[in-house]
């Protein structure tokens, strides 16, 4: 059996670190009002298509732009990616930064879109 790589046990000692949801869950929530849907994945794969509802800060800032958008640290924020494991390391870090009601989206965009849930395209 192959070694899991650098990358893959980062994403596994995240996923022990913070609470993963379903895509179901996920939308459930947001759709009340209940939590934020903030998609990470990198600009191009938002334009393609996202979770409907959802906003936008891909990975590569939003440690550096979550306190302007989302000052409130009690807030519950839904972090989803392509798969599931960006978003676990975003989670995690958000935690790190304070925010106390943080999840992953297990599965990420296409757990999402195989229960059927609604997308949009920009």
């Amino acid at each position: 059996m192959e070694q899991p790589n650098r990358f893959q046990k980062l994403v596994a000692q995240a996923k022990r670190n913070v609470t993963e949801i379903s895509a179901a869950e996920a939308r459930k929530q947001a759709e009340a009002g209940d939590a934020v849907l903030i998609d990470v994945r990198e600009e191009s794969d938002w334009r393609e298509g996202r979770a409907q509802g959802a906003m936008h800060l891909n990975r590569g800032v939003i440690e550096l732009e979550i306190e302007e958008q989302i000052p409130d640290v009690t807030k519950p924020i839904i972090c989803y990616c392509g798969g599931g494991s960006r978003s676990a390391l975003v989670a995690e870090s958000l935690q790190k930064m304070g925010y106390e009601n943080v999840r992953s989206m297990a599965g990420g965009f296409k757990a999402w879109k195989t229960v059927g849930l609604p997308t949009t395209e920009s």
